[in-house]
């Protein structure tokens, strides 16, 4: 296992709300892959980067840990979590069902200026995947989702997929090299808002299709894990 300290010069921290804005910032640094698989959370080094207590530190370390990014190791310390193709096959399929199920909510709740914004976030995703550009596809596919997520009004749904779904975009940004046809993407989402857009939509129609397209990025995404163990 690997110990950091240089990359921390790298984290974008403010004091106020010590623990919450300590978990955002960790929480970027894995995502943003500056904090790689494996690599220890020194808490000592951490104390010297933003002179503050253990106390805030380990409060952290346990917000990562049930967001899933990290592991705790007792009497080794904190680890950013490895992933394996079991996390992804049992990650997956809940957030199929469940994201299906807040889409299925969200179409009679949808308001002009949701559907609005889902146009948007479209638009970018389109140019991002012309320019191949992946970090800003990612993050026009996370605005496009949670638009909808939001609009089902279920708050135990849209908490649940909250983590889900923040635990999957680690798995995506973790893996440097690994590329979706963006394309292909692209269109799938194109459908499911031509979807939401209709206003003679069955909700059932609209729910399978939401399912069907993480049911195949997970088969993709599966195959990649595979073909990298055997690197």
């Amino acid at each position: 296992m690997k110990k950091s300290t240089s990359k921390l010069k790298f984290i974008d921290f403010r004091p106020a709300g010590l623990v919450e804005n300590l978990s955002e910032a960790m929480t970027e640094a894995i995502l943003e892959g500056i904090f790689k698989e494996g690599d220890q959370l020194i808490e000592l080094d951490l104390q010297k980067q933003f002179n503050i207590s253990r106390t805030p530190i380990r409060e952290s370390f346990r917000v990562l840990e049930k967001r899933g990014l990290v592991e705790v190791i007792p009497r080794k310390g904190t680890f950013v979590k490895r992933i394996s193709p079991r996390d992804i096959e049992e990650h997956f399929p809940v957030r199929s069902v469940l994201e299906g199920l807040a889409a299925k909510q969200a179409y009679s709740k949808m308001s002009a200026n949701n559907l609005e914004l889902m146009e948007r976030a479209l638009a970018r995703m389109k140019i991002a995947a012309e320019n191949e550009d992946t970090k800003n596809y990612w993050k026009q596919h996370i605005i496009f989702h949670e638009i909808f997520i939001n609009a089902c009004g279920n708050q135990l749904l849209i908490n649940l997929l909250q983590t889900l779904r923040m635990q999957i975009m680690w798995y995506r940004l973790s893996y440097q090299y690994y590329r979706e046809d963006f394309s292909n993407s692209y269109r799938t989402h194109e459908k499911i808002m031509s979807l939401f857009r209709n206003k003679n939509t069955d909700p059932d129609r609209l729910e399978a299709a939401v399912r069907t397209h993480i049911d195949e990025a997970v088969n993709k995404f599966i195959g990649y894990l595979n073909k990298q163990e055997k690197i």
